[in-house]
């Protein structure tokens, strides 16, 4: 009979999630959609049905047209006020430490079905850094995300930084004396681990460190560059009296392009505010697409377009050029976005994640060429101009790329038989 452990590792993400548990000795990664090991970190309330739909047939309910909320990004809101407060959904008032929980809750739920074991038990990956500069907010963050697990139905909940966990994962990538360095590059935030091999001891972990950028960021600032000026960002706005005109107010824009902040746009001001605008526009065809989308509820369409041009543009065998594609808005509205036009959008963000990461090396007292592995991790890893930046800055260092969408979830599973002897932090 196989040995098998009650505790779940969970890798809760801002755009997928996954989980896994050890058995007979080895990290068993759990289908929880289907076939698949990852579950889009994603809700839909669908209002029809009264039911609350996850990952991939929330997105399916969301293109479809289904009348409904749609959430995702939601990792990105813990530390924040916004936890806190609540909002009418199917009828019921919820909180965002709620709605967490709810999806928690399901991915628990999930792993037992398909398992057949019941866990209690979790051991979590959180990122080294949920907030870049707010120690306030890092704190509040991991009591938020702590609650979150409990009120889901787990009674012991542990944390691993993320990526430690995918170093522990990849330790066979090194050999003796050898020293990686973990990227890890999210949705939500980059992290980073400096690790030695040391044979049959294992790995040693010698620092970590963290930002709060990540895919959603990328998608976010190919949006306001190349999307938002198409919805009326930064056009002139005539004055009620006189010939002045001013600027189109920026923060709608801002908050239409982050994933997380698009369910809270869809109010009877911001739509009023935007047929205002409208009404002294300069260029009144521009306004009035945000017109549309807050009237037809269109941000996550728009956002979906985004990323699905960035994937796009980051694919050197693409069979046609890389576009942002906004038939949804109009049709035959597209925008051109080849590889070398995103990749001088997103530069200072690659920049400042490779700045980050030489940062971490000195903080541990290491010189940059004897760091002779990069072992990129996270979805968003896989952007070229993050490697590059990457390169340039370890250029001694050769480049293996971890399981990119399940590596930190295999080595929480690994940590998990030492996980609960130890302190909670």
């Amino acid at each position: 009979m196989a040995a098998v452990s009650s505790t779940l590792g969970i890798d809760f993400g801002t755009s997928n999630s996954a989980a896994g548990y050890m058995v007979d000795g080895k990290a068993q990664l759990i289908q929880v959609e289907g076939g698949e090991t990852t579950l889009p970190t994603a809700l839909f309330f669908d209002n029809e049905e009264k039911r609350i739909i996850f990952g991939r047939e929330a997105q399916e309910a969301l293109i479809g047209g289904d009348d409904g909320r749609y959430m995702r990004a939601l990792k990105s809101l813990l530390g924040t006020p916004l936890m806190r407060e609540s909002r009418v959904l199917l009828g019921k008032r919820m909180d965002f430490i709620a709605i967490v929980a709810r999806f928690l809750a399901e991915l628990k739920t999930r792993a037992e079905t398909s398992t057949g074991q019941s866990f209690d038990r979790v051991l979590s990956g959180r990122p080294v850094m949920f907030h870049s500069s707010d120690e306030a907010r890092n704190a509040q963050a991991l009591v938020d995300l702590t609650e979150c697990y409990e009120l889901a139905g787990f009674k012991d909940v542990r944390f691993m930084a993320e990526p430690e966990a995918a170093a522990l994962a990849n330790r066979a990538v090194l050999s003796q004396g050898d020293l990686g360095l973990v990227v890890d590059i999210g949705g939500g935030t980059s992290d980073f681990t400096l690790f030695r091999q040391e044979g049959d001891a294992g790995i040693h972990i010698l620092a970590s460190k963290g930002v709060r950028i990540g895919g959603t960021d990328f998608d976010r600032g190919l949006s306001l560059e190349h999307v938002m000026p198409q919805l009326g960002m930064g056009s002139d706005i005539k004055h009620v009296f006189g010939a002045e005109t001013h600027t189109a107010p920026h923060a709608v824009f801002t908050e239409l392009a982050t994933w997380q902040k698009i369910p809270f746009l869809y109010t009877r001001e911001q739509r009023r505010a935007a047929q205002d605008l409208a009404t002294y526009a300069v260029e009144p065809v521009l306004l009035n697409r945000l017109v549309k989308v807050l009237e037809e509820e269109l941000g996550h369409d728009l956002a979906f377009a985004v990323e699905a041009g960035k994937i796009a543009a980051n694919n050197p065998n693409a069979s046609a050029p890389p576009e942002i594609k906004l038939d949804v808005l109009e049709r035959g509205l597209c925008i051109p976005l080849p590889a070398a036009m995103m990749a001088a959008t997103l530069a200072s963000m690659a920049t400042e994640i490779a700045q980050v990461a030489t940062a971490l090396a000195v903080q541990a007292d290491v010189n940059i060429p004897n760091v002779n592995k990069l072992v990129f991790v996270g979805g968003s890893s896989m952007m070229s101009v993050v490697e590059r930046a990457m390169r340039a800055a370890f250029p001694q260092a050769e480049v293996h790329r971890g399981a990119a969408m399940t590596a930190i979830v295999d080595g929480l599973v690994l940590a998990s038989p030492h996980a609960f002897s130890s302190a909670r932090g």
